[in-house]
């Protein structure tokens, strides 16, 4: 089903255009055989995807972390005390190789903010630990990104909130299936 294709005075009633408007528009007048919906959703969560990723760069940046590093020790905080993973369970969490997984454990132990540790249940293993400068450093990035992503979603209510966060959460599972 498509929406009905609105003129320029009903869409400002409706809301502001973006730059997707006059994407779509272009490609309807250019292209009318073809049905350019699809991207008036696709297109602007790329474009937003982009506005995340620049306020989690600066957020994370503003703490001397880089994404990665706030990955890392983000899958290990959020697992709650005592803070430890695998490097196995860590490949799960962060989805890279074993090898880029152990230069990064490599690159955190020598900042400070995890060690390594003999696992207790397997002395052939071993466990990757947060210590308290790595705790200190994800919690300070957590707060600026979530005060950065509030921001980003300063124009929404709460309604429109909830509703998005389901149609997403609706898509996404759909893409999973």
């Amino acid at each position: 089903m498509t929406e009905p294709h609105l003129d320029e005075t009903s869409r400002a009633s409706v809301s502001p255009g973006d730059e997707v408007d006059e994407l779509l528009n272009a490609w309807r007048r250019e292209r009318p055989d073809l049905p350019v919906e699809p991207m008036q959703i696709w297109s602007r969560i790329l474009r937003l995807a982009l506005h995340l990723d620049e306020a989690r760069r600066a957020a994370h940046a503003s703490h001397r972390l880089e994404g990665w590093e706030f990955d890392v020790l983000a899958a290990l905080r959020k697992d709650g005390a005592p803070y430890t993973m695998s490097p196995g369970q860590l490949l799960k969490q962060t989805h890279v190789t074993s090898g880029t997984m152990t230069n990064r454990v490599d690159r955190l132990v020598a900042r400070g903010f995890v060690r390594r540790q003999a696992d207790p249940n397997d002395g052939r293993s071993v466990r990757v630990v947060l210590t308290a400068q790595g705790k200190q450093a994800v919690d300070a990035a957590l707060e600026s990104l979530l005060a950065a992503e509030e921001q980003l979603l300063s124009g929404l209510d709460e309604q429109q909130r909830t509703s998005l966060a389901a149609a997403l959460r609706q898509l996404l599972v759909a893409q999973q299936a």
